[in-house]
């Protein structure tokens, strides 16, 4: 029996969940670090999350234009 799915359809979808998941980790730890006055902390985290983001939107436009 043939999988539907091709891996490589596979793969962009796990890496659009792991980089939402990674971008709602870091807004949380943002969270943790503003509350702790780590003001360094939060930049970074705010940074990664973004980095999430921007991983996260891209694969969503390249699955929308694949599948």
């Amino acid at each position: 029996m043939s999988n539907p799915i091709k891996d490589k359809d596979f793969d962009m979808v796990s890496t659009l969940y792991h980089a939402s998941q990674g971008a709602n980790l870091c807004s949380q730890f943002s969270r943790d670090a503003e509350s702790s006055s780590d003001q360094e902390a939060k930049a970074f985290f705010d940074r990664v999350a973004r980095q999430y983001d921007d991983i996260a939107q891209e694969a969503k436009k390249l699955l929308k234009d694949k599948l």
